[in-house]
């Protein structure tokens, strides 16, 4: 294997997933230049089997950038909240928003496929085994293995965009216990564009449309999962249809796939020209479908803060004073993210019967009171964009 010469970019992206492409664009269209690396062949993006369930406000900032998947995207004009074997339920509906739908439903190699089609051949090195990251006050250099060389780039501004964390004393975490089972399945009559959230003492269910099927996120503790994973496709569905209810009777299943839940932050956005982004920042339990556009809205404000800063003045207080204030302003959507997700998920996924009661008085208290509804639905649309 050859060496090559020490290589300068002003930003590099660890991470080509539609978060880390989502930055590289808006950077892009901005006129700043950045490199992505990423250590999986482009192929595997088109290989991930999850549906993503993408706010009206993920569409506003991904059609800027030319990369809204339309044809791919099924609209959700209703969302029906309610808990299992409980009183109590809430209806959010776009029209009270003036709104083409609430969100849309798009299989994340849809989504990805739409991103990569507006790279350029020299924005992304895919397979690239990343060895080493030396960060310092002045930047960072990452060596790595690509195409049978050994390159070292130096850059500005380190961008970690390369998903969930693995062990790191930087980030925390809470273990939900649970496990989200996803496939697809067939709905009789069809899903009429409509969203449930289901709440059952195992947690919650989510069916979002996709198509002419329902995506299907059903949360499980770990033991129930195993069990779940291991029926045949007759008998998945009568389990489906256990948790669920009546109002709708479901039939060939998907393959079926699985992932552990767990709540995790890194304490800190920013330590000297690194920052972390989406779900390297910070991993979100799936139920109300928050992390994913939370990651978006990650990658936009940090292009609108560098742009709005510019990088061409390369003195070390601008770029940190640039990266502090993208953190701070960040706190709020995390936080507020992370907080009502966890809530949610630890105040729904029981049976105690005070507390199915005081839910049930809470989603109809939320059904009855728009001010409080549109307040919920308003941040699940634009996140801390729609504050106060």
């Amino acid at each position: 294997m050859t060496e090559s010469a020490v290589e300068n970019v002003d930003i590099l992206i660890i991470g080509a997933g539609p978060v880390g492409m989502t930055l590289h664009l808006a950077l892009a269209a901005g006129g700043q230049s950045s490199l992505l690396l990423d250590r999986r062949p482009q192929a595997a993006l088109q290989a991930d089997p999850r549906a993503l369930a993408l706010s009206h406000g993920a569409r506003e900032l991904l059609e800027q950038i030319h990369s809204w998947p339309a044809r791919a995207a099924t609209p959700i004009e209703t969302i029906h909240i309610s808990q299992k074997d409980g009183f109590g339920r809430t209806l959010l509906d776009r029209a009270d928003y003036a709104l083409p739908a609430l969100g849309y439903v798009v299989r994340y190699r849809d989504l990805a496929a739409a991103l990569a089609a507006n790279l350029n051949d020299s924005s992304l090195l895919a397979e690239a085994d990343i060895l080493d990251v030396h960060a310092d006050n002045d930047g960072a250099t990452v060596a790595l293995r690509h195409a049978g060389q050994l390159r070292r780039i130096r850059c500005r501004l380190l961008v970690h965009a390369e998903g969930t964390p693995g062990d790191d004393p930087a980030v925390s975490v809470s273990d939900y216990a649970q496990q989200a089972v996803i496939c697809e399945v067939t709905p009789t009559p069809g899903h009429g564009r409509r969203a449930w959230e289901r709440f059952t003492p195992d947690g919650p269910l989510a069916l979002l449309p996709l198509g002419d099927e329902y995506s299907i996120v059903l949360t499980l503790p770990p033991a129930k999962a195993d069990a779940v994973m291991a029926l045949d496709d007759a008998s998945f569905a009568a389990a489906l249809q256990a948790q669920f209810g009546h109002r709708l009777r479901f039939a060939k299943p998907g393959p079926r796939s699985r992932f552990p839940l767990a709540l995790r932050q890194r304490k800190t956005l920013v330590a000297g020209r690194e920052v972390w982004i989406g779900n390297a920042a910070q991993t979100l339990h799936p139920v109300s479908g928050q992390g994913f556009n939370l990651g978006l809205r990650d990658a936009w404000q940090l292009a609108e803060t560098l742009l709005a800063d510019g990088l061409d003045r390369d003195h070390r207080e601008c770029i940190a004073a640039s990266l502090q204030r993208y953190a701070a302003s960040r706190q709020l959507d995390r936080r507020g993210g992370a907080w009502f997700t966890d809530t949610v998920v630890k105040a729904f996924s029981n049976d105690f019967a005070p507390l199915k009661l005081a839910r049930g008085l809470g989603l109809l208290a939320l059904d009855l009171c728009p001010p409080a509804r549109h307040f919920v639905a308003k941040r699940m649309i634009w996140g801390a964009r729609a504050w106060p």
